[in-house]
């Protein structure tokens, strides 16, 4: 019998990988016109090429599926031999440096409290893979805060991205369990480590989810300064928005002009806990490239 936790990790990685490699295509669209570009791009851009985010995911449920916890040391492995194998995945230049170390032999600890100066990356890269461990641990938030702090070691130090991770897998968790989407972010804000990122959770969670989405990506940030409070905040009040309704959060995710393919990873990853995957657009499925099965 299939372990029901895996099940809901594999269901996170598949909805994070459809929306990250749909987002991506985006790149260089203009905003006011990404849902006919992308109308567009389903119709002549194949495969959909997943990116980082989705490589490090696939990490992620590999290391749940082998060792039933998020064991830091197997997971800075498979970090780092994913990287090896394609580097050309989209990595950032911090992960992209980090990983070359490591894979050479760098301790990752070491390597990760370097970045930035030494005070480590406080990044969106931790949060975009945590939704599958949400999925995973979703009977136990306690579980899931814990989990979701040690698999941010590897690559983010820093408080502000490790408190993106949480934010993310607490907010997974949440929609495999039914939560209702009005109570998403407040519940998101009781687990969330104090910051700049659960500050604008605070702001989040204030803000109508009938706003406007360009207005509130405005106000809360889309990932253009590739940090966790500036992409985290707008990723789960989209996923609050349209938690029922795969197809409207990746719209709503790609008329954002920002850090689309993390911003679609992330939301991808929550609603389809929500959602389940028969919500996924079969064409969408069919234009993804395919994902390799983590724990070959």
């Amino acid at each position: 019998m299939v372990d029901p936790r895996l099940i809901r990790a594999r269901q996170s990685l598949l909805g994070l990988t459809i929306n990250n490699t749909f987002n991506e295509t985006m790149f260089g669209e203009p905003q006011d016109s990404a849902k006919r570009a992308a109308k567009r791009l389903i119709a002549t851009r194949r495969p959909w090429r997943w990116t980082d985010d989705t490589a490090m995911a696939l990490s992620i449920v590999e290391v749940l599926g082998r060792y039933e916890t998020v064991d830091a040391d197997a997971l800075a492995a498979a970090f780092a031999r994913r990287w090896a194998a394609e580097p050309n995945r989209g990595y950032g230049p911090g992960a992209y440096n980090l990983l070359t170390r490591v894979s050479f032999g760098a301790p990752w600890r070491r390597e990760a409290q370097r970045l930035f100066g030494g005070q480590g990356s406080f990044g969106n890269g931790a949060a975009m893979r945590a939704a599958p461990i949400g999925g995973y641990f979703a009977n136990d938030l306690d579980r899931v805060r814990a989990e979701a702090l040690r698999s941010a070691e590897p690559t983010h130090a820093h408080p502000e991205g490790a408190a993106g991770a949480v934010a993310v897998a607490i907010a997974a968790a949440l929609a495999a369990s039914g939560v209702d989407r009005r109570k998403l972010i407040e519940e998101v804000i009781r687990f969330t480590p104090p910051g700049q990122t659960l500050a604008r959770l605070h702001r989040a969670a204030e803000i109508g989810l009938d706003a406007d989405p360009t207005s509130v990506g405005g106000e809360l940030g889309t990932g253009l300064d590739v940090a966790a409070h500036d992409t985290v905040p707008f990723c789960l009040w989209v996923a609050a928005r349209h938690l029922g309704s795969y197809e409207e959060a990746i719209w709503t995710a790609t008329s954002q002009h920002g850090d689309r393919d993390t911003i679609g990873a992330i939301v991808g990853g929550i609603v389809v806990l929500a959602t389940g995957e028969d919500q996924i657009p079969a064409v969408w499925r069919a234009a993804t490239e395919p994902l390799p099965d983590p724990l070959e």
